[in-house]
């Protein structure tokens, strides 16, 4: 192999470049003698060692590496490759036996155009009366595992279908009673699974500006702008604003990742979050109807919501000063694949931060709130999901996801009530379901030794210390291992869990910390013994906590596609390992049950889901004091002061 002129990146955590990526694809094609039939799922960044992230200077060189996932499909072999950039090498070559990795927008594309062409298929519509597959969508669905030859042999997939009348319909509203069940690796479709119901819906429900109608007046533009720029500055992938830094990442499967976040206090940048992630997401559905049971969709490590992630578009997705980064990553020929601005980052007005009005002197001190926002959308097939981090002026961190898109349907015999759903029209039902995520959190407050209380809020017992029977106080509890850490939400005692350094005090002699706000949250209906349970254990308690490892990524394991479960969280944390004054990884579940509305379709509204760390004794006193009055504007010939208010 000649070898490349290559220009490396200039931080180790640095996502890979196109050069890079590409680079990494042709050593591991020459040295590997890859054919066609190997296929790449993943190239990204293998994130160096902890310690020499931290130790970095810029005086240094270091090593840089791709990590990279191959799927062969004629030996239906997956292998884990590292790639030096550095050496121009593959280090490393291994076959992981009896696994099945994420799916590849490739195989999205061929199955479709495969379905269509399927002579089993095309005869399945004909028994329907359909005899136009080209408007049929095929949406392919990951098929669990449920314990057959064909599941542990195979990759398969088992899509949905739903017709459309033209090209631009909304085939969601016709959804079809066949289920094509096909090998991904060969293209073949093995036979159609055929069901009854007595009519597919016929009416349509569109959404777009040009099929709804006429369309609301009287909504007055609302203009953002920021003629002297915005606050925050850029170095690469690495941000600095309002007394923040992070590094942006991003890769196929999780998205947007954060990285190193720290905060700039007392003369120096204090460590908060060293890495931030959707771990894993997975949309259980509770209709035990024959074509709907089966849906489990694990989308980040079935579909990989990175390589799903929608190109932003200023004014619709992301509105002000927008800062773009592109998702850089390849199709599974190795080809670059770009998604052009898959992360925007912007900052927005967020209301009152902190007022009070000294009502003696009449004097009013009023500050009002901006955040930065780094968001990225992705398209799950019919759903829409987009993840949202904000930064605060006072110090807070909040994840958001933010849930649209289309419903899932079913179809209804005529006159039947879904007693596992609602109707949403004629003949037409979406089934209840559950959206679970769970983000890893690699805490960092003031160094890698943290733990992890739980603080329960308790009335104070009766009796002489409690006279008007009135009190209650926070009582904290450490957790010291794995099991222990394994807790839920409790509303009777205002639950909640901190992240502190025990090793580091505030002014006050408090351990410094931050503590986590949830916000809506759920349980799991399915039982212990479903596949749901087995493969996705983590949605079964809303905080785990385990100490720092490398290979523990993903909450449902590295490969949940089509795997029987026992892996992930549930698995590692039965080793109960020690979680105290320790570098702790810090596993947040929070679920949203959905029970569909007709106000759902035929496009939902946004539903938000998410949580916040804010700063418990990080700080000697409130990091938001010193921010400057608003300076002086008119609004509708009224003066408007620089405490912002009207006069």
């Amino acid at each position: 192999m000649t070898p490349l002129t290559l220009s490396l990146a200039n931080h180790p955590l640095e996502p890979l470049s196109r050069e890079e990526t590409s680079a990494a694809v042709r050593i591991l094609k020459e040295q590997r003698q890859l054919t066609e039939s190997d296929r790449f799922v993943h190239v990204a960044l293998k994130e160096p060692k902890k310690e020499i992230v931290m130790e970095y200077d810029g005086s240094k060189p270091f090593e840089r590496e791709a990590f990279i996932i191959i799927l062969n499909k004629k030996e239906n072999a997956t292998y884990e490759a590292v790639v030096s950039l550095t050496g121009q090498k593959v280090v490393s070559w291994v076959h992981v036996p009896g696994v099945q990795p994420t799916i590849m927008l490739d195989e999205q594309a061929e199955c479709e155009i495969a379905v269509r062409k399927s002579p089993l298929f095309i005869e399945a519509l004909e028994r329907l009366d359909i005899h136009a597959p080209e408007l049929v969508m095929v949406d392919l669905w990951s098929p669990g595992n449920w314990g057959t030859e064909e599941d542990a042999t195979r990759r398969l997939a088992r899509p949905l279908c739903f017709l459309r009348s033209d090209e631009k319909d909304n085939g969601y509203a016709r959804p079809l009673p066949i289920v094509p069940i096909i090998d991904l690796n060969t293209m073949e479709v093995l036979r159609v699974e055929e069901y009854e119901y007595t009519k597919i819906p016929d009416k349509e429900f569109n959404y777009t500006s040009d099929r709804v109608g006429p369309l609301r007046g009287g909504i007055k533009p609302v203009e953002i702008t920021q003629p002297e720029g915005p606050s925050f500055t850029i170095n690469g992938h690495e941000v600095e604003w309002q007394n923040w830094k992070f590094r942006i990442g991003f890769n196929a499967r999780e998205g947007l990742t954060l990285h190193t976040l720290s905060y700039h206090d007392q003369g120096r940048d204090r460590p908060v979050l060293y890495r931030g992630s959707l771990s894993e997401m997975v949309v259980p559905y509770g209709d035990p109807g024959p074509i709907q049971n089966r849906k489990n969709a694990f989308d980040s490590g079935e579909y990989g919501i990175g390589q799903l992630a929608n190109s932003l578009e200023l004014g619709c997705d992301c509105v002000g000063y927008i800062k773009y980064f592109d998702g850089v990553m390849t199709d599974s020929k190795g080809d670059l694949f770009v998604i052009k601005n898959a992360i925007c980052m912007h900052e927005e007005d967020f209301g009152i931060l902190w007022k009070h009005t000294d009502w003696r002197t009449n004097d009013v001190e009023v500050r009002r709130s901006r955040r930065l926002v780094i968001s990225s959308i992705s398209t799950v097939a019919n759903y829409e999901y987009g993840f949202f981090w904000y930064l605060y002026q006072d110090g807070n961190i909040q994840f958001e996801v933010k849930l649209t898109g289309i419903l899932s349907t079913a179809g209804l015999h005529p006159g039947e009530t879904p007693k596992y759903g609602n109707l949403v029209g004629p003949d037409l039902y979406a089934p209840n379901h559950q959206h679970f995520f769970n983000v890893r959190l690699d805490m960092q407050i003031d160094g890698n030794e943290n733990s992890v209380y739980e603080v329960n809020v308790v009335p104070e017992e009766s009796g002489e210390n409690n006279p008007r029977e009135n009190a209650f106080y926070a009582k904290s509890t450490l957790l010291e291992t794995e099991l222990q850490a394994k807790r839920d939400i409790k509303l009777e005692t205002a639950r909640y869990w901190k992240f502190v350094n025990d090793n580091v005090k505030n002014e006050l002699g408090q351990s410094v910390g931050f503590k986590i706000v949830t916000g809506e949250n759920c349980f799991p209906f399915a039982s212990d013994s479903s596949s749901l349970i087995k493969r996705a254990g983590f949605i079964k308690h809303h905080l785990w906590v385990t100490p720092y490892d490398e290979d523990e990524m993903y909450a449902s394991g590295k490969y949940p596609n089509q795997h029987l479960g026992g892996d992930g969280l549930s698995a590692w944390a039965e080793k109960d390992r020690n979680i105290k004054n320790t570098d702790v990884v810090v596993w947040y579940t929070m679920g949203h049950t959905h029970v569909p509305r007709p106000e759902d379709w035929p496009v939902m509204p946004a539903a938000y889901i998410g949580f916040m760390l804010k700063p418990v004794s990080f700080f000697n006193q409130s990091p938001a004091i010193n921010l400057p009055p608003q300076a002086k504007k008119k609004y509708c010939g009224s003066t408007v002061k620089a405490d912002g208010c009207q006069s």
